[in-house]
């Protein structure tokens, strides 16, 4: 996996075998489920779901963050790349690396400049293949979009130049061409909206004109006809697009101006005047025509705190598995770090009461804790060392760049390079709802190479370890250990200690479940190999728990 996890700390000599004397800080309680990633600065979420799991994308602010040297304001101008994480519960979270989108499009030439804010949809085409359109804001000039046959790439570019710009019939005026929202409709047709900034030359406080949506053609690489105004009150940016019931359901974020004219707004109902700073929605049944949008409301205050506040927001609405989720981001993380740097921020999740045959979307409120799990998860089957509910000690580092001694990380790297996490002494990792059942485990196999110690310990990073694994290997190699099964039963939270180190490297692990039918040789499936995803990923195809009987012989599944 190409891009490495490197701890945040001080990064020792590969030639000395260091002991952890404590475990590494984290700036994500365990308890807690926000933000997604313990360590990674990500924003402006979009997101879908694919064969069962929630893919996010968002802004890659640590670039900047990496790029100003970990210090001073975001100024964005150096993010051109994007992050992508998924998950199939909803607490603990799988970074799948960066789509590198300077790189996809270099065709672009001087006509790429950033790549903030994305906006994802996907279809299964007529040829019954899986497409997937990624839209994002190329710098404040223009809409890009790239296209990809999985959730995680390898992405491309079908076109040389912006989808979206100043010269697009019926965007002119609008200030900023940027924050694209895109939704493929139930009858099969994509529709982007786009704009943003404050109010144009035909605009005024109440309706600052910048909000633009158009149909996309077939191909979804173009446009079909001309842009429309859409008459969003006090738009200032962030647009989304969703369907509800046969309805199209638009959602963005208000300005910071004063609700002073909010009595002249003919539409308004009953809603009281929007927040600054707040996330809004309307509704129509004809996207194309201003007059049939309807002013829903508020459904994100601003909550007027730092941690979760004061600027502007932008947020994804999904439904996975049932539930509707609000995707949004804050200043959660950075508050935490404590680092002095200001404006980087980190998404989060809530789970958010919608009514969908109203097209009603219920009040969110951000919080640390985030929602429950959508289900628990398997530890007898293999789980990438990537996926993780928070971790001490860790950042990213693109692998290609990396050299001896490195204090930062650029996360320059593309979503479908191979993905491994590199341990010094301290570091760890941590796992939510681990169910091992009431059986129990009685095995653990943990892929690995370097030199090193790992301890698992339940309930607490600071706990005792309820197994210890002893690895040394030049390659990255499968190290089996037996473990007590009534330690590691029920449901649990896990955490991997790596108290000692040398050139680290942890890729994978996996429990077997113990043996309620008494048998107790276990063979090695050879004619089992490794399967990648696109992502660099590695896959199983086979589920269960772990051991299953072929000819009268048990087989562990890896």
């Amino acid at each position: 996996m190409k891009i490495r996890l490197l701890t945040g700390c001080v990064l020792f000599s590969a030639s000395v075998m260091v002991h952890a004397q404590s475990v590494a800080k984290s700036y994500k309680a365990a308890i807690h489920g926000n933000p997604i990633s313990p360590c990674v600065f990500c924003a402006d979420p979009t997101a879908l779901e694919f064969d069962g799991r929630v893919y996010v994308y968002g802004s890659n602010d640590h670039q900047q963050f990496i790029a100003n040297g970990k210090k001073d304001s975001n100024g964005y101008g150096d993010i051109k790349s994007l992050v992508v994480f998924s998950s199939d519960d909803m607490v603990n979270w799988t970074f799948h690396g960066t789509i590198d989108v300077g790189k996809v499009c270099s065709s672009w030439g001087w006509r790429f400049a950033a790549s903030w804010a994305p906006s994802v949809t996907w279809r299964v085409n007529d040829l019954g293949q899986n497409e997937f359109f990624l839209y994002f804001a190329n710098s404040g000039g223009s809409v890009g979009m790239i296209k990809a046959s999985s959730p995680v790439g390898p992405w491309k570019s079908p076109l040389s130049k912006p989808l979206i710009d100043s010269n697009t019939p019926g965007v002119s005026p609008c200030n900023w061409i940027f924050d694209p929202g895109v939704v493929i409709d139930d009858e099969g047709t994509g529709w982007i909206a786009f704009g943003g900034g404050d109010p144009n030359s035909q605009g005024n406080q109440l309706m600052p004109g910048n909000s633009r949506i158009a149909k996309l053609k077939k191909s979804m690489t173009e446009l079909d006809g001309k842009a429309v105004n859409l008459p969003a009150p006090y738009l200032f940016e962030a647009s989304e697009l969703n369907m509800m019931n046969g309805r199209y359901v638009y959602t963005y974020n208000t300005s910071w101006s004063d609700r002073n004219d909010w009595n002249s707004y003919a539409k308004r109902g009953s809603a009281p005047a929007p927040s600054t700073c707040s996330m809004c929605y309307m509704v129509t049944d004809n996207p194309l025509d201003p007059d049939a949008w309807e002013y829903k409301g508020e459904y994100v205050p601003n909550p007027g705190n730092f941690g979760f506040g004061w600027g502007n927001n932008h947020t994804h609405l999904q439904k996975f598995a049932g539930n509707y989720y609000l995707f949004y981001h804050s200043m959660v993380l950075e508050q935490n770090m404590k680092t002095g740097a200001s404006g980087f921020r980190s998404i989060g999740v809530e789970k958010v009461t919608v009514q969908e045959d109203k097209q009603l979307i219920g009040k969110v409120t951000m919080t640390n804790n985030g929602p429950q799990a959508v289900h628990n998860l398997n530890p007898y089957i293999l789980q990438q060392a990537e996926t993780m509910a928070t971790s001490g000690g860790i950042s990213y580092e693109d692998f290609k760049n990396i050299s001896k001694v490195t204090y930062v990380s650029s996360l320059g790297n593309d979503a479908s390079s191979n993905l491994q996490v590199k341990m010094n002494a301290g570091a760890w990792t941590m796992l939510r709802n681990v169910d091992f059942g009431s059986i129990g485990a009685r095995a653990f196999t943990l892929k690995a190479s370097g030199k090193g110690t790992l301890e698992i310990r339940l309930k607490s990073v600071n706990a005792q370890p309820a197994a210890t694994v002893q690895f040394n290997s030049t390659s990255m190699e499968e190290h089996n250990i037996t473990i007590d099964p009534t330690l590691f039963n029920g449901v649990k939270s896990v955490f991997f200690v790596f108290t000692e180190a040398e050139n680290a490297q942890f890729d994978a692990w996996q429990f077997t479940q113990d043996d309620p039918d008494g048998l107790s040789v276990i063979h090695k499936d050879e004619q089992q190999s490794e399967v990648y995803g696109v992502s660099g990923i590695r896959q199983t195809d086979r589920g269960g728990k772990g051991i299953y009987i072929k000819n009268g012989k048990k087989y562990l599944r890896r």
